[in-house]
């Protein structure tokens, strides 16, 4: 590994994270319980949302337990947003959006008033 990766790598709990490869790992590695039928029904929608949550935290400068806090909580709200409801009520992927999305109305045809003879 050279310095240059060295330096842009993150460290720490963001890491690890990083090289999770389920949606388990991140519960286990963040410490958060849940239920295994609610993860494997709302897996990539929990995910999906914690990503968004994130994305408004700043974690740099933090340390790593400030952000493994910080990273916790997120996961806590965005997991607590699937019991309370479902991936359907929430949305959070764009097919979902879409399929709700009112049909704009049908413009009427046009016809030029010198076309009527």
């Amino acid at each position: 590994m050279s310095a240059n990766q060295a330096v842009t790598e993150p460290a720490g709990i963001v890491a690890q994270l990083h090289r999770a490869g389920s949606a388990e790992e991140f519960f286990q590695l963040l410490g958060v319980d849940y239920d295994p039928k609610l993860v494997n029904v709302a897996r990539l929608h929990i995910l999906r949302r914690m990503g968004q949550y994130l994305a408004a935290e700043d974690l740099g400068g933090l340390s790593d337990a400030e952000a493994t806090t910080r990273c916790k909580a997120v996961l806590e709200r965005a997991y607590a947003d699937f019991v309370a409801s479902t991936p359907l009520d929430q949305r959070v992927f764009k097919v979902l959006k879409d399929a709700v999305k009112p049909k704009a109305p049908a413009k009427p045809a046009f016809v030029p008033l010198d076309a009527l003879k």
